[in-house]
């Protein structure tokens, strides 16, 4: 029997990069409609890229939510940056994603230090841009009660660059714009079948995503007092003969004067991080889910060949 239906689908990947903090994870989780990346106040929350599922009419976009992009000083960084370009690289559509209020407050007198660091990390993307001939789509983020004149004046500036071919400015924490750059992704995808079944919103290993739902707790609860200086592994998952999971994972931190600050009080803060994880991952799986979770100190985690493993890190970046 033949298809009367003339309509063809199409699917491809659209990589949103930036610098840290611009809003990338709150964009894909709006885009997608789930929770697929962590979002924190913490910058550099996103480690690996996670392919969010997206579904606009005939189209399936895989959205390839990328680390920051920022000047690399340790082997993670590097490991990171290389993995947001190498996503970009490989992607049908590139959206480059600024924080429109940090990015002018980068250009007053009452402008912060990570505002600066902010506008600094979008010149090197640019630069980058720009040697590489890649062209993209601008989109300016966290709009809400911005003056319109003033981001006029600022997508001018950076239109002039010469490496975007449209721009879109959108509230991700509000959804204000998002719809219409969610048209022009869907637009941005090749003819083809889709790459994954229509009820699935990501495409992340069950035990990163573990991993990462931990993470988010450990930064939710202790994002003052722990600088960035933690990593969740989950080192054991197993399926059940009564049809629940168990999960067994790992805290590492770089000094022990971090390992108090994980466990609190009589171990109340490892306790609430241990629930709200639990919490999450039994929702998220539709079974009951036993945790354990253990903290260690090991100076130098970040050179574990594992985690860069378990995240798809390319350890020598």
């Amino acid at each position: 029997m033949t298809d009367t239906n003339p309509q063809q689908n199409r699917a491809g990947f659209a990589a949103i990069i930036g610098a840290p903090n611009a809003g990338k994870s709150t964009l894909v989780n709006r885009l997608t409609g789930s929770k697929v990346s962590i979002v924190t106040q913490k910058v550099q929350t996103t480690r690996f890229p996670v392919r969010g599922i997206a579904i606009e009419g005939d189209a399936q976009i895989v959205l390839v939510d990328t680390p920051g992009i920022f000047t690399p000083k340790r082997r993670l960084d590097r490991a990171m940056v290389a993995s947001a370009w190498g996503g970009a690289q490989d992607a049908d559509v590139v959206v480059h994603l600024i924080d429109a209020a940090s990015h002018i407050a980068s250009e007053g007198k009452d402008g912060t230090g990570a505002d600066r660091k902010s506008a600094e990390d979008t010149e090197t993307i640019i630069a980058n841009l720009k040697s590489t001939g890649t062209q993209v789509i601008l989109v300016l983020n966290k709009i809400d009660g911005m003056r319109r004149d003033t981001l006029l004046a600022l997508s001018h500036g950076l239109f002039e660059t010469g490496v975007y071919s449209e721009v879109y400015m959108i509230s991700a924490l509000s959804g204000d714009g998002v719809d219409d750059l969610k048209s022009r992704l869907a637009l941005g995808m090749p003819e083809g079948p889709w790459l994954y079944p229509e009820d699935q919103s990501a495409d992340v290993p069950i035990r990163v995503l573990a991993a990462e739902i931990t993470r988010e707790k450990v930064y939710l609860r202790v994002h003052e007092e722990l600088p960035y200086s933690a990593a969740v592994e989950t080192t054991a998952f197993d399926e059940k003969a009564d049809g629940s999971a168990r999960i067994e994972q790992t805290i590492y931190v770089e000094r022990e004067s971090q390992r108090p600050i994980v466990l609190g009080k009589g171990g109340q803060t490892l306790k609430w991080i241990g629930q709200k994880s639990r919490e999450e991952l039994t929702e998220l799986l539709d079974r009951p889910v036993h945790l354990f979770i253990t903290v260690k100190v090991d100076p130098k985690w970040q050179d574990s060949r594992a985690l860069y493993a378990q995240f798809g890190l390319d350890f020598n970046a």
